[in-house]
């Protein structure tokens, strides 16, 4: 499957702004899916997950109660709506596939994902 992140940019403190994963080449109803961030100078972490089954999801807690992640099978999409964004959200933002079995603590690790979307920007300002 291909995986394709879009909707980054440049917002202030505070504001809201939702990131887009479209998948194709693929049954995307088969694949697990998270985002994964990566700041300047850092390696890159876990953010969020959402199971194929949509109604199972795991966020890092530095993101929990703020950030949204979504999936619509349907549409071949998965989501993340970030609300009441901070400085420290700033990073490349990408979207992953892993076709294993979810696990809430498994599917925070990035070796288990083996589809990567490019990356989107996200530049949070105060």
């Amino acid at each position: 499957v291909q995986l394709q992140a879009s909707g980054g940019g440049l917002v202030q403190a505070g504001d809201s702004l939702r990131l887009s994963c479209s998948a194709s080449g693929g049954t995307f109803s088969k694949y697990n899916m998270g985002w994964f961030r990566q700041a300047p100078g850092k390696e890159r972490e876990f953010v969020a997950t959402i199971a194929r089954s949509e109604s199972l999801t795991k966020y890092a807690d530095s993101v929990k109660g703020r950030f949204t992640i979504s999936r619509d099978n349907a549409k071949n999409m998965a989501y993340l709506q970030m609300d009441s964004l901070k400085l420290e959200d700033t990073a490349v933002y990408y979207c992953a596939a892993d076709d294993g079995v979810w696990n809430p603590l498994h599917s925070m690790r990035e070796f288990l994902y083996n589809h990567w979307g490019q990356g989107t920007q996200v530049t949070v300002s105060s």
